[in-house]
């Protein structure tokens, strides 16, 4: 593999967004805010729902727009810098978050969260300005694997800081921030020949991503793609949201419990990174997806039916919670799910439009959580049970899974016309 150096600095970035989406998004500020900033109040499962939603809406509505713009700019790398910025400020002022603050933290995290999930189109995207095809799998998945070794040690900061949460929020914006710093200096971007005229950016941003939606059936192949991934993708995203929620109010777990339960996905999800890194290239990105919808069906089903606060497995004495098996085997589907849909989006694109449309893909992402963490939020504040909640997004697995199989892997390095 050619460009090691470059791909060291781009999966950088990926150890320090890390940070973030373990501490903030998943895990601490995640039951932070429901526990301590809305007073454990049931409707609190519905705020942090309602904040991934406006979060998640705008960022779709930027990602392509942003997109369209940097491929025509070749700059992604400003983008990413912008993006990152608007990440980690918002998240260093958790620091003065508590109880009853639940507006001001509220804020902060959709704007947070806003920056973090835009940054991923233009960081996704350099993929392709860094490695050739027969590559795209083996780097993504490496990407993932090196991010998942952040949030590990993300996870490890917990220990010294469980007694003060706000403090742990402004070192983990200083943390991404650090640790982002090679990929803004050293990362290289292909230059792209353009017309020298003079443009609107902001017109002809909207004005491109309304000329792809209305030619998209030019791309039915990767249309077929992002529809499957924005179901499938849905599920998973559901439960990076609540895992840590549902571990704390339907298992009683304890912050320490809960940082183990954490620490086991972490090093799982690295590993099934890596090994999926190999899997894929054997197997097929698109059957190593479909491998990995049906895992997460079984451990959803697993959870529901086997999994309650004094499910215990003793072995030789030791009792070890059913959750942290799940966990365990979560993690190894998380990582490679995200890899594998990554290397696929990456064949499948045009390299012109590259940026692009890894924007429309990040839009399906982003839209598809109007559905799983809202449905989750209703149907745990209506029914009073979070059982029921995670079992309900099974659908979308199961949907995603039909919608997989009219995507043809076979047409690679384009977007697949006809």
């Amino acid at each position: 593999m050619k460009n090691k150096s470059q791909v060291f600095v781009w999966t950088l970035y990926d150890f320090a967004n890390s940070s973030y989406a373990v501490i903030i998004v998943a895990f601490v500020f995640a039951v932070f805010f429901t526990d301590v900033i809305c007073s454990k109040q049931p409707v609190g499962d519905f705020y942090w729902s309602l904040g991934i939603n406006i979060s998640m809406i705008i960022s779709a509505v930027l990602n392509p727009v942003c997109g369209a713009l940097a491929d025509r700019t070749s700059n992604k790398k400003f983008f990413l810098f912008i993006f990152t910025l608007l990440c980690v400020v918002p998240t260093g002022l958790m620091y003065f978050t508590g109880q009853g603050t639940i507006l001001f933290g509220l804020i902060l995290f959709i704007v947070s969260n806003i920056g973090f999930q835009t940054s991923l189109t233009f960081y996704d995207a350099f993929i392709s300005d860094m490695v050739e095809e027969k590559d795209y799998n083996r780097v993504s998945s490496l990407g993932y694997a090196v991010g998942y070794a952040g949030s590990l040690v993300s996870v490890l900061m917990v220990f010294p800081l469980k007694d003060n949460y706000p403090l742990l929020f402004a070192l983990t914006a200083l943390f991404y921030a650090v640790f982002s710093i090679p990929a803004f200096v050293f990362l290289k971007e292909k230059k792209t020949e353009r017309n020298a005229e003079k443009i609107n950016y902001f017109s002809y941003g909207f004005k491109k991503v309304a000329d792809t939606l209305k030619h998209v059936n030019k791309y039915k192949n990767l249309r077929n793609f992002l529809l499957s991934y924005f179901l499938y993708i849905d599920s998973v995203n559901t439960i990076i949201f609540f895992s840590g929620i549902y571990a704390v109010k339907t298992l009683n777990f304890s912050t320490m419990e809960l940082a183990v339960f954490f620490i086991i996905v972490q090093i799982t999800a690295m590993i099934g990174s890596l090994i999926f890194a190999k899997i894929g290239n054997t197997l097929g990105i698109k059957r190593s997806i479909v491998v990995n919808i049906l895992f997460w069906i079984v451990i959803l089903v697993f959870i529901f039916f086997f999994v309650d606060e004094m499910s215990y497995l003793e072995i030789g004495g030791a009792k070890i919670h059913y959750f942290f098996i799940a966990g365990g085997f979560a993690g190894t589907f998380l990582g490679s799910t995200q890899s594998l849909s990554r290397a696929l989006m990456t064949e499948l694109a045009p390299f012109e439009i590259k940026t692009e449309m890894f924007g429309f893909y990040a839009l399906f992402e982003k839209t598809s959580t109007l559905i799983g963490p809202l449905t989750f939020g209703l149907v745990s504040w209506l029914t009073g049970s979070q059982k029921i909640a995670i079992f309900s997004i099974t659908v979308f697995f199961i949907l995603g899974l039909w919608m997989l199989k009219f995507v043809k892997e076979e047409n690679r390095g384009s977007a697949v016309a006809g």
